[in-house]
């Protein structure tokens, strides 16, 4: 709030600052962007910048920082790019000019969701501001690109949904309005997104074309309330926004946030960067705008036979046609960013370099026309008719502009010679005039003998004969009027001089006036044009990921892959992991099967750490995303079902964010799968259980995959370290065990990362311990609890029996019930047990699920008792002898009053 001491500059900057209180307000003073108060204390620190104060002699100084009008932009990035809003306050008449204090206004504010200037690191990447609004029991969610003028709409069921399409649109910032509840901000904010409110919702009439074709009523309000925050930040033409489309989630394969991450798709789990990513392997697009498409199509694969086949068809094309998918790659190299150049034409920002960008572009498209027509092939006729070269844009740009533009469009330079005829007429008046002075330079040299005699011109003095004084005695009298003196120099002025001086700049000014006049036409003319332009770029952007799909394809001899029709076989000979294979280089990389007929649904996966399970497993779930976005995939041969959903449970991380352990974490990841997997799901589970207890891990791991098995469905692949689990492939018809082979040389375990047949004959933990340098004592140590463990168990047969026990209660409801569909996994009541006469001490041994006769221990099992409570290190090898001979009386002599047996 202004207090009455303030200054009225500072009354007029704080009136603007309670308008933006959640932004830094860059208030315009001469050739700075300066902050006050708060303002420029956090600003000074984010910055690093110089905090200064106003009224150094006041009690209370005002806090002041500043950074030049030139750099402005850099300084707004940095802070953009730490979640902060900047709002550009900006001189709006010139001072010069100004009764009383400078007319100012924020012209735009900048915001997270709302950049647009984006630096060549993110040229590839799109950034979307999204939107939020509950109507009833749905949220309507809707994002758009302020750079490209993409907008899309959904309606969506629930706050999981919401949180899915936030994470994979990696917005920076979400709109929301007061029917949003505060609990759903709170975790939205918890993940980092900056939430914006905007409760109002008044959309331009020029701007209700946009929201025409939707219907429903959630999205409707949605977009006009994201429609309405853009407008009031930007405060500048958007006719560049395009008309919104409706999506819908189940049009393409599900990948949840979650599988997004631990698949990494886009994102290395490491670094947070591309490198090491599938978008890396596949990014050979030539253009900015191919490399964005690419990166939604990686989130969005596709579900439609049809549509993927369409795609696959085209890859196929340009795979066997090497010498055109090269031309293809030589003409879109030449193809600049036509989305975001459409952009800035609709913001008013485009200058002459840009302009000429776009002509250079549009002139590929003829020769990318050439180029499909000679593929000899129908498969590319739909991109054929949406490829417009735009001629009428090209001829204006081509006549208007000259070929290496200057970067302003005020300051002149930008207009060809001939395109108008004032023009041509200021600028030969410059030219004579300057003319004029050269001529008048040398006759005036001449005349007075003086040969340093020279004609200059600044801004304050205008043109003026400069001579230095040593030759002042040689100027005849009266000969020139004294303008100004200087230390060396004396400068003069006639009244010729004085005439050719107003003509000249007066040509000047008009002809700069006129120079930008000109070219806001020719911008306009582009401008109107806008949705032809994001048309064509929606064509090239497709032609530049088919052909990047086809030069991976052929490089890293990918196949098409082959779509089942009325079976769910899933058959890959000899798959790989596409990324991998490029780190590790083709001769290292060992290829895996994966077979699983339609009678399969899971395989079960045993082997050593580090073998490669979670490797085989990464691999098909990469496999099905490649095939479903139209690429041929890694592998010698693959045939496989289309998928709707692909989930997984790989790695192990805590959610700190919401407070949540590494096992909570992996159990609500494998609850997700087991509510929302149908039969046409991929499911990939590693390591559950591993999280808690032994037994505990152990129970839930084989309850996960009885429930798979019999109520889901789902094409599973379930590794684990739990060998035990491997007898249930006798209980399930539907699971077969695999393993990655290993094998020991030496002492030393040798990985083969080849996928076998058959459970694995152990776990080799101890043996991945010694590769891991642990000491030898310790080793040592571990190899004798591992061998009393495993002799004082056999947890194989409480599995094998809790198996067959569930087979039987299978059967039976199968006959008195039919099977129906389940939603989500809910823990199952308790069932009443059989509880023992006395109390029996069950000692290290698990209990049966079943009630049996009591029967009174042998002579056997007494000896076996003892034998466990030994304290071997503490007897001499003479009580040991007594000890046994003891037990051998016992075991072989019958109690009296007991028959022998």
């Amino acid at each position: 709030m202004a207090n009455a001491n303030q200054t009225p500059m500072m009354v007029q900057y704080q009136q603007i600052k309670d308008q933006y209180p959640d932004a830094f307000l860059f208030y315009r003073l001469g050739d700075f962007y300066e902050m006050f108060n708060d303002d420029a204390v956090k600003g000074s620190q984010l910055l690093e910048l110089t905090l200064t104060t106003r009224n150094h002699s006041s009690k209370n100084p005002i806090p002041m920082c500043g950074v030049p009008h030139h750099a402005v932009q850099n300084y707004i990035d940095i802070l953009v790019d730490k979640g902060y809003k900047v709002a550009i306050c900006e001189q709006m008449e010139d001072p010069k000019a100004a009764k009383g204090m400078v007319k100012r206004e924020v012209i735009q504010l900048v915001t997270p969701g709302t950049q647009t200037d984006a630096g060549a690191g993110s040229a590839k990447t799109n950034n979307y501001l999204t939107a939020l609004t509950k109507v009833a029991d749905q949220y309507g969610f809707a994002y758009a690109d302020l750079s490209t003028g993409e907008l899309k709409v959904a309606t969506l069921s629930n706050f999981d949904a919401v949180l899915n399409e936030a994470m994979s649109l990696q917005t920076k910032e979400m709109v929301v309005d007061t029917s949003v509840e505060t609990t759903v901000t709170d975790q939205l904010h918890r993940v980092g997104i900056l939430i914006s409110h905007q409760d109002s919702a008044v959309v331009q009439a020029e701007l209700s074309y946009l929201t025409q074709a939707v219907t429903q009523p959630e999205q409707q309000t949605v977009l006009q309330h994201l429609l309405t925050y853009i407008v009031t930040t930007q405060k500048r033409s958007l006719a560049h926004l395009q008309r919104a489309v409706v999506y819908e989630p189940a049009f393409f394969l599900k990948l949840d946030h979650y599988s997004q991450r631990n698949l990494e798709l886009t994102q290395n789990i490491r670094t947070g960067k591309k490198s090491g990513t599938l978008l890396w392997l596949l990014d050979e697009t030539k253009t900015a705008m191919g490399g964005r498409l690419l990166k939604q199509w990686l989130d969005r694969p596709l579900v439609n036979r049809a549509d993927i086949l369409s795609r696959q068809t085209k890859v196929k094309v340009l795979v066997d046609q090497y010498f055109e998918r090269n031309s293809l790659q030589e003409e879109l190299t030449k193809v600049y960013d036509l989305e975001r150049l459409a952009g800035r034409v609709a913001f008013g920002s485009v200058n002459g370099r840009d302009l000429i960008q776009l002509k250079t572009s549009l002139t590929q498209i003829p020769k990318l026309q050439h180029v499909l027509n000679g593929l000899a092939s129908d498969a590319f006729d739909d991109l054929m008719t949406q490829l417009d070269p735009i001629e009428d844009v090209t001829d204006a740009i081509e006549r208007a502009v000259v070929d290496e533009p200057p970067l302003s469009v005020t300051d002149g330079g930008v207009i060809k010679d001939g395109y108008d005829a004032t023009l041509d007429q200021y600028r030969q008046a410059m030219r004579n005039g300057k003319q004029w002075l050269a001529e008048l330079e040398a006759s005036e040299r001449q005349i007075t003998g003086i040969s340093n005699l020279k004609i200059g011109y600044n801004r304050v003095f205008g043109y003026y004969i400069e001579v230095s004084k040593g030759n002042l005695s040689k100027l005849p009298e009266d000969r020139y009027e004294r303008k100004q003196t200087l230390t060396n120099s004396e400068r003069f002025t006639t009244p010729e001089l004085k005439d050719k001086e107003r003509l000249i700049l007066e040509a000047e000014d008009k002809s700069t006036d006129l120079e930008y006049q000109l070219f806001v036409k020719v911008r306009e003319l582009v401008k109107s044009n806008i949705q032809r332009i994001q048309a064509l770029a929606r064509a090239v952007s497709e032609l530049d990921v088919l052909q990047s799909f086809a030069d991976v394809s052929e490089r890293y001899r990918f196949v098409a892959p082959t779509f089942t029709k009325n079976t769910h076989e899933l058959a890959i000979v000899e798959g790989r992991h596409p990324v991998v294979e490029k780190v590790l280089g083709r001769q290292t990389y060992v290829p895996n099967d994966v077979t699983m007929p339609s009678d399969t649904s899971i395989l079960l996966i045993t082997g050593p750490n580090m073998s490669g399970k979670s490797t085989y497993m990464r691999q098909l779930a990469l496999t099905v995303i490649l095939a479903q976005m139209g690429c041929f995939v890694p592998a010698k041969s693959a045939t496989m079902p289309i998928f709707d959903q692909i989930f997984t449970r790989i790695g192990a991380a805590d959610d700190l964010i919401s407070g949540e352990s590494t096992f909570m974490v992996e159990m609500k990841e494998a609850n997700e799968a087991l509510a929302h997997a149908t039969a046409n799901s991929l499911i990939l589970f590693d390591e559950i259980g591993r999280g808690t207890a032994t037994y505990d891990g152990m129970a839930l791991a084989q309850a996960i995959i009885e429930f798979v098995h019999d109520k889901v469905h789902a094409k599973t692949l379930f590794s684990t370290h739990y060998h035990e689990l491997t007898v249930l492939d006798q209980s399930l018809a539907g699971l077969k065990n695999v393993h990655v082979g290993a094998v020991e040389k030496n002492g030393e375990l040798v990985f083969l990362h080849q996928m076998q047949a058959g459970p694995a004959d152990k776990s080799y933990g101890i043996h991945v311990a010694k590769l891991a340098g642990l000491p030898d004592v310790l080793l040592n140590r571990a190899d004798t609890i591992l061998s009393q463990l495993e002799s004082s168990q056999d947890q194989h047969q409480t599995v094998q029996a809790t198996a067959t026990a569930h087979q039987q209660v299978q059967a039976e409801q199968a006959q008195t019930a039919p099977v129906k569909t389940v939603e989500a996994v809910a823990p199952a009541e308790p069932q009443p047990t059989a509880q023992p006469s006395e109390p029996v001490d069950q000692g290290d041994t698990q209990l049966s699920l079943f009630s049996e006769p009591e029967a009174e221990p042998s002579e056997a099992d007494r000896v076996v008792a003892q034998i466990k409570a030994l304290n071997l290190m503490g007897m001499t090898p003479m009580a040991v002898m007594n000890q046994v001979y003891k037990w051998q009386q016992e075991v072989t002599q019958p109690k009296r009053g007991k028959s022998h047996k």
